[in-house]
């Protein structure tokens, strides 16, 4: 299913997340399975269906990462299940850069500015990212398209690294 077409938007990297939210609330009223309440068995499961895709789209559109997976899976390039690891030796040695730094947060001097460096430097990166995400996405070429995954690939390492700063953030909390 494409959930551009079913959200009526055009299938871009960039959404707006508000109009999203809008759309979202219009097609869970038009399908509700309360609207269906007197109609047949048939019609009431269609409408409870209809509602989790509504609902997976809306989950998918919202997220940037998934969101450009299934930009990519639209293309025939599927990520979901992938076990691809990155070859980018620059990304491997920031990514390793990061994993010290994270080690290093609980035996600082001065953990809250570490820890606002590294969610900086994240933000930085990922800026970086998205930014050639938008236009290998738009592209049809599918060496864009491989590009596009390796960029997503990296989106998804560091979310799972903002995680596990954030635990680190409030371990120190505790």
């Amino acid at each position: 299913m494409n959930y551009f077409e079913l959200f009526d938007f055009p299938t871009s990297y960039h959404v707006d997340t508000a109009t999203l939210a809008e759309r979202y609330r219009e097609l869970q009223r038009a399908v509700h399975p309360d609207k269906f309440a007197s109609d047949t068995e048939q019609q009431k499961l269609l409408s409870v269906q209809r509602a989790a895709q509504i609902n997976d789209g809306f989950q998918t559109l919202k997220d940037p990462i998934r969101r450009a997976e299934h930009m990519l899976a639209l293309q025939g390039i599927d990520l979901s299940h992938e076990t691809t690891t990155l070859k980018d030796t620059g990304f491997l040695m920031q990514q390793m850069e990061w994993r010290e730094a994270l080690e290093d947060i609980s035996h600082a001097d001065d953990p809250d500015e570490m820890i606002q460096d590294l969610y900086d430097s994240f933000d930085q990166y990922r800026a970086g990212i998205n930014r050639q995400l938008v236009d290998l996405l738009a592209s049809n070429q599918e060496s864009d398209g491989l590009l596009a995954a390796d960029q997503v690939r990296k989106l998804k390492f560091m979310a799972k690294l903002q995680d596990e700063l954030a635990r680190a953030e409030d371990a120190l909390l505790d």
